[in-house]
């Protein structure tokens, strides 16, 4: 098992991931870069050595009810590849597949951390971004509306 301070040293090594000091000594580890409302890769490393890595939907990890892995038992190559898994699954959720636009669209939902809300619509062969029942903003392409939303704070929600 490796100490709190060997798991620190592995984490900082990812220029990813932004140091968090939280209480009791712990400390969490955010990629701020993330495409879905998880931001934190480790959660409440403990001095103790006891944390967690988020890992919802990877693949060969036994997670809890949040989509944790607990690392107290790993080891350094364990921890390394949690990590870059993590950090893969928190990046891509919302890459656009180039086919995209070829394929029957109807909506999507984006958000803001404020709680606004973005709908982007297909019609005709544009691309508009509405605030409710106001237009946005018209695009000629999925990419460039999504490159805008993303831009202003905003992020893929699904229903």
């Amino acid at each position: 098992m490796l100490t709190f301070e060997q798991k620190l040293e592995i984490i900082e090594s990812f220029p990813q991931l932004t140091r968090k000091d939280v209480s009791l000594k712990r400390v969490n580890f955010q990629y701020e870069e993330s495409q879905s409302d998880k931001k934190n890769v480790v959660y409440h490393l403990h001095p103790n050595g006891n944390g967690f890595v988020y890992a919802k939907g990877v693949k060969g990890y036994k997670t809890d009810d949040k989509g944790m892995v607990n690392i107290r038992e790993f080891g350094e190559e364990e921890l390394r590849e949690l990590i870059n898994k993590s950090i893969e699954l928190l990046g891509r959720d919302y890459e656009v597949e180039t086919d995209l636009e070829t394929e029957a669209f109807e909506e999507e939902r984006w958000a803001n951390d404020e709680g606004h809300s973005l709908h982007v619509v297909q019609e005709d062969d544009m691309w508009n971004v509405y605030a409710g029942k106001n237009l946005d903003g018209t695009f000629p392409s999925y990419n460039e509306a999504k490159q805008y939303l993303m831009e202003e704070g905003f992020r893929k929600r699904y229903y």
